[in-house]
């Protein structure tokens, strides 16, 4: 198997590269697309205004291109960018023309980025093509900032932030915005007067996108590869030093009926610090973390067979969080930061304090070293975790990845004896990403071992692919092998642990999967129709003996509609060899679905309107067999909105499951509304509230934060958790005061 997957990944790899090679008629966009940034010493005030007399000598960056729908020709209004830069900002004053109607969905920070009107910008200092910076504003002035690396794969995440300034004005046909980026906010080489640039004009009254590099429909609009170039008429300046110091302080009122505890009153206290070594090397510091203003996660109806992957939303580990996430695919990953600080349900482990240094060491190399310690919890005892990568730029837009990542437990000789395997956990591997200049063409391959107490053999995992992505096609290729013994304990595994119902036990089981995606979209030139986009989806396990475990095709239909509404079908053939016995439903009479093979299918309809008015909906069905189960469900999403201060969304799944007797029956209810009210662009108040009987939970998480400063905040958060059976019965609660300040050293 080894051997095979070796040679599939170098044939792919090698023809990917000569093709790719000798197709590339890339246009050199940083020659055709150029606009200066030169010093001054007037003084500018962001206003939004641009009345200083230099804004209006200043060459621009104008004459963008359509993006979206259709990447042909020029955007139909007009949008101007201009630069300048003294000695501490560099300032970027833009005119919007041709708006219609403002389409604004909320006011708060890094939210609704491509759903709302607004000007991104990008910035590429080192001009490698491979990371960079966003920055964002909406007519409203509210602010989205995040940083760029190649090959995103959850589009942003928006977990940089960072100290800026911008003010907007709207008037009835434009709107305008004045931006002042601090030097000391960037990470750049001062020898290098050219940074990578593109603007990314969204008219969401037409749902259209417009770009000042011709970027093609199939790229995202931040797709560094397609950058133009901003010339400096000198070095930039030099940075200074840049320390910021982020304190807070925090108390609580919490009581646990769960575990019969007595409400009681804590209070806390800890420090983060962000310290620019050099102009591109950051050290982040925290010492006692506290994470009590995050929001609890969207609760999910999961009926697999497996664990679900959810995402990260505490900041510290969202920084430059591809440097160690990168590696593997979505579903195999080998290092999931949701293993540090939480245990398996969630719930919070103590940070003692932690580090992390991250940024380039070199224009071509980047770097990331982290170092985290956890405090007891329960049984658990002190975990040190750490974790060091390197990245390395190769060719135009390639690189060579490589980790270590190590998890060490201070246990007791006692408990070293119990759990051996508990001791410690250790992952390597390296990763080859190939891009080709055009960004057409992508090929990959990564070897990753494990280490654990007394286990050698069967610890190993291998991963390789291809993809195309073309105009009318996209094409993936990916396969992967994993041993039965390679464990993560900084990582996920999506299958590796299957449940044995009748043994009560967990058992490994290592796998081969074969996995690839065909698509074809048509775009319309006219008509209410942006795009066809007929997809086949193809998904293969096997076991390791060479068995199949389990195969799964689908087959759907997109279409996409001018006015953002979309349509959806789609069919899915499964089969599984069931390997343990399996129960589906929450019966305690009812025995677990016996091992054996089926065969099973499905089909759905999904259905979203006019996402740009103040009522819009999402609506699923799903039909036809869940094993031997008569399944169905209803999926519904309501949003309301009074832009841009009030928001509601109301979400409503329905599951049913119709096992034949003797195997049970379940009906499945998550209910989850959302209530997002934006006083200002400092002042936002969210309560989110989910019943999950599948959990047997309810929960509802009240939040009002109030930015009184730039990057200072005020959170009041309010949670409690009850049972859905019995209804109402309290599980715990919880009011939390947080209180954090960014002070500028």
């Amino acid at each position: 198997m080894k051997k095979n997957l070796f040679v599939l990944v170098a044939l792919i790899t090698a023809s990917f590269i000569s093709f790719g090679q000798a197709k590339n008629n890339v246009t050199d966009f940083q020659t055709t697309n150029r606009v200066s940034v030169s010093k001054t010493n007037q003084k500018i005030n962001v206003d939004g205004k641009l009345d200083e007399p230099i804004w209006q000598q200043a060459q621009m960056a104008t004459d963008f291109w359509n993006k979206y729908p259709t990447d042909q020709g020029h955007a139909p209004i007009k949008t101007e960018v201009r630069f300048y830069y003294d000695d501490n900002f560099l300032y970027i004053g833009a005119t919007m023309y041709g708006v219609q109607e403002y389409i604004v969905q909320s006011l708060k920070r890094d939210q609704g980025i491509m759903s709302n009107d607004g000007l991104i910008i990008t910035l590429d200092p080192f001009n490698q093509h491979t990371n960079g910076f966003l920055f964002s504003v909406n007519p409203y002035n509210a602010q989205a900032d995040d940083l760029l690396t190649t090959g995103m794969e959850d589009e942003m995440n928006f977990s940089w932030d960072n100290k800026w300034f911008s003010q907007t004005i709207r008037e009835k046909d434009r709107w305008f915005a004045e931006i002042a980026i601090p030097f000391k906010t960037l990470r750049y080489d001062q020898d290098n007067k050219t940074w990578g640039l593109n603007l990314i004009r969204s008219d969401k009254t037409r749902n259209e996108f417009y770009t000042w590099t011709n970027v093609p429909v199939n790229f995202k609009g931040f797709d560094l590869g397609f950058t133009g170039a901003l010339v400096w008429d000198a070095a930039p300046p030099k940075p200074g030093s840049n320390i910021s110091i982020v304190p807070y302080t925090t108390s609580a009122v919490s009581s646990n009926a769960k575990e019969n505890s007595a409400t009681k009153l804590t209070a806390d206290a800890g420090i983060d610090a962000k310290i620019s070594l050099t102009s591109s090397l950051n050290l982040d510091l925290t010492f006692n973390p506290n994470f009590s203003q995050v929001e609890v996660d969207r609760q999910v109806t999961n009926l697999s067979r497996f664990s679900i992957f959810f995402p990260e939303r505490r900041s510290f580990f969202l920084e430059n969080a591809d440097l160690f996430s990168g590696y593997g695919i979505p579903p195999i990953r080998p290092f999931y930061s949701r293993k540090i600080g939480l245990d398996d349900n969630g719930n919070p482990v103590p940070i003692i304090a932690g580090l992390r240094l991250s940024g380039n060491i070199s224009p071509k190399t980047r770097m990331g070293i982290m170092n985290i310690l956890t405090n007891k919890s329960g049984d658990q005892p002190m975990q040190n975790y750490s974790a060091v990568s390197v990245n390395q730029k190769v060719l135009a837009r390639s690189a060579i990845k490589g980790y270590f990542f190590n998890r060490q437990s201070f246990m007791t000789d006692l408990q070293k004896t119990e759990n051996p395997l508990n001791e410690f956990g250790r992952n390597g591997g390296v990763d080859f990403n190939y891009t080709s200049e055009n960004g057409v063409w992508n090929a990959w391959h990564g070897t990753h071992f494990s280490m654990k107490p007394n286990i050698n053999n069967n610890n190993f995992y291998f991963n390789g692919g291809g993809g195309y992505s073309g105009r009318k096609f996209d094409i993936i290729i990916h396969s992967d092998y994993v041993g039965e013994n390679y464990y993560t304990d900084l990582g996920f595994v999506q299958r590796i642990e299957n449940y044995d119902e009748v043994r009560d036990t967990i058992i490994r089981a290592g796998f081969r999967d074969f996995f690839n995606n065909i698509s074809y979209r048509i775009i319309p030139k006219k008509g209410k129709i942006t795009m066809h986009r007929l997809n086949f989806e193809n998904y293969i396990v096997w076991n390791l003996d060479g068995s199949l475990n389990e195969r799964s095709q689908k087959l759907n239909y997109n279409i996409m509609m001018k006015n953002s509404s979309r349509f959806e079908f789609g069919f899915t053939p499964q089969q599984t060899n069931l390997m343990f016995p399996t129960k589906f439903v929450n019966d305690d009479t009812a025995p677990p679905l016996p091992t054996g093979k089926y065969h099973y299918n499905t089909v759905e309809f999904q259905y979203s309107s006019d996402s740009r008015k103040n009522i819009s909906f999402n609506a699923e069905i799903e039909y036809g067999k869940y094993f031997t189960a008569d399944y169905t469900q209803y999926s519904f999403q309501l949003n309301l909105r009074q832009q841009p201060r009030v928001n509601v969304a109301v979400q409503f799944e329905y599951n049913s499951l119709e096992f034949p007797a003797p195997y049970g029956s379940s009906k499945l209810f998550l209910i989850a509304p959302r209530f997002e009210l934006n006083f200002s662009t400092s002042l936002f108040w969210t309560t989110f509230l989910q019943y999950n009987t599948q959990a047997n939970n309810v929960n509802i998480n009240s939040r009002l934060q109030w930015r009184y400063k730039p990057m200072s905040d005020l959170f009041l958060v309010y949670t409690d958790n009850y049972y859905s059976d019995p209804f109402m019965k309290n599980k715990n609660r919880a009011i939390v005061f947080k209180m954090n300040y960014w002070l500028n050293l």
